[in-house]
């Protein structure tokens, strides 16, 4: 039986002609960019979707014309303050158009930035209102920073303006204090900047021993700024161990990243200052306490001169009638003394007379035997005087340890002796010893 039947280009025209009767102008469509692929010859080929519980429920075909396509990404950019990109949600007015070879494509010529806006501060609520449940906005409150910082970890782009600034504010300061800023290197901006920020804080707990963790970045715009909005970077800075600080972006800005970080200040330099202002507030306590204590020592000091102004005086005193009565025991003490020494003094004088004159007797008595003894003592040292040996032919002989030789047993062949006569010395080389231990043999030593 024959059937009846149209070639597939007939369908694709009345496809092609009925979506044109059912889309005849233009219309706002809301939905993801899932793919984005500008091409070399100016248009833009991208793929627009939309999710539901994870997955995808719609998707379609889209392109801009390369006539449109510079002017609306700059428009958006610049408006939206985020680049135009594959991941974001947007409103786009489209034209719904048929290919027969292609089917359904959709001609975008304007986007609403607003809307993409709308849809980032939306993702930020959710984000905070999610860490807020989870009790991350207060982890770092709990945990102070030391009351005199010193080894501080940088996380920062090492070429970044705003980290020459907190170096040069902090470490070339003119009172002096010195610091230890150790520089953890990451992205800061950029889809790739929140993972590497979390990697660079994880490396700095591994590492620990710092007592304050530091994430600073310069101005920037929106865009720029975006990446400290992360959900999973907050949670990383909320549970980090360490007191972490925030220095990012001007005054107008403030992150969730500022939300949740221990403290937060506004740029790189008042960063520094932070840290700086702890050191000067703690030298002018202790200038304060010192001039305190100065105070109550010189207080002190002055109460005890006059404790001992009190004493001296009451010892002067005392002393002074102390003095007085013992000259009053002393003068009459003496008077005794000099009448006793009066009674004595008679016999005194003639013992003296008696003893002096058997002193006398005994002394010249005493010197004529010392006289006869050292006369005798003299005669003997005379007849013993090594030179009067010395003139009868003898001599005195001394070895290399120029002592006198008693014996050849000290003395070797080649041994250097020395031979004193009563008229001089010479000095003579053993050639041989003879030593005589058996009475009437004599042997070579």
């Amino acid at each position: 039986m024959a059937r009846d039947y149209m070639d597939l280009l007939e369908l694709q025209r009345l496809i092609k002609a009925g979506i044109q009767d059912a889309f005849p102008g233009k219309m706002w469509v809301k939905a993801e960019i899932a793919q984005w692929s500008p091409r070399a010859n100016g248009h833009c080929y991208l793929s627009l979707t939309q999710s539901s519980g994870g997955k995808a429920v719609a998707e379609a075909r889209a392109m801009i014309w390369k006539w449109n396509y510079p002017q609306l990404k700059a428009f958006f950019e610049q408006t939206a303050g985020q680049e135009l990109r594959a991941g974001i949600s947007v409103l786009v007015r489209v034209q719904v158009s048929y290919s027969e070879l292609y089917g359904v494509s959709l001609f975008i010529d304007d986007i609403d930035p607003a809307f993409t806006l709308g849809e980032a501060a939306l993702e930020r609520k959710k984000a905070i209102e999610k860490l807020t449940a989870g009790g991350y906005m207060d982890m770092q409150k709990e945990l102070a920073l030391p009351r005199l910082p010193y080894r501080l970890a940088v996380i920062s782009s090492k070429t970044a303006a705003g980290y020459g600034d907190f170096r040069r504010h902090l470490l070339e300061n003119e009172a002096g204090y010195v610091f230890e800023a150790d520089l953890f290197e990451a992205l800061m901006q950029g889809e790739s900047a929140p993972a590497s920020m979390i990697s660079a804080i994880v490396e700095v707990t591994e590492r620990g021993g710092y007592d304050a963790l530091l994430i600073l970045r310069g101005g920037g715009s929106e865009l720029d700024l975006a990446c400290f909005d992360d959900y999973d970077l907050a949670v990383a800075i909320a549970t980090c161990p360490i007191p972490v600080v925030t220095a990012i972006g001007h005054d107008r800005d403030f992150h969730i990243a500022d939300m949740v970080a221990g403290r937060y200040v506004k740029t790189p330099t008042a960063l520094a200052d932070l840290f700086l202002d702890a050191y000067a507030g703690e030298d002018a306590a202790l200038d304060g306490l010192e001039g305190r204590i100065r105070q109550a020592a010189d207080r002190r000091i002055s109460a005890l001169e006059m404790r001992l102004q009190g004493y001296d005086n009451r010892i002067g005193r005392a002393v002074q009638g102390r003095l007085a009565t013992m000259e009053q025991r002393a003068e009459r003490l003496v008077g005794r003394i000099s009448r006793a020494l009066e009674r004595l003094y008679g016999e005194t004088a003639r013992r003296r007379d008696a003893v002096l004159h058997r002193l006398r007797f005994a002394a010249e008595s005493r010197l004529g035997q010392e006289v006869s003894r050292l006369a005798l003592q003299e005669a003997m040292i005379g007849a013993s005087d090594p030179r009067k040996i010395l003139g009868l032919g003898y001599v005195l002989v001394t070895g290399r340890d120029r002592k006198v030789l008693k014996t050849v047993r000290r003395v070797t062949t080649g041994d250097r002796i020395g031979v004193r006569f009563s008229d001089g010395s010479l000095t003579a080389r053993v050639d041989e010893v003879f030593a005589e231990d058996i009475p009437g043999k004599v042997q070579t030593a």
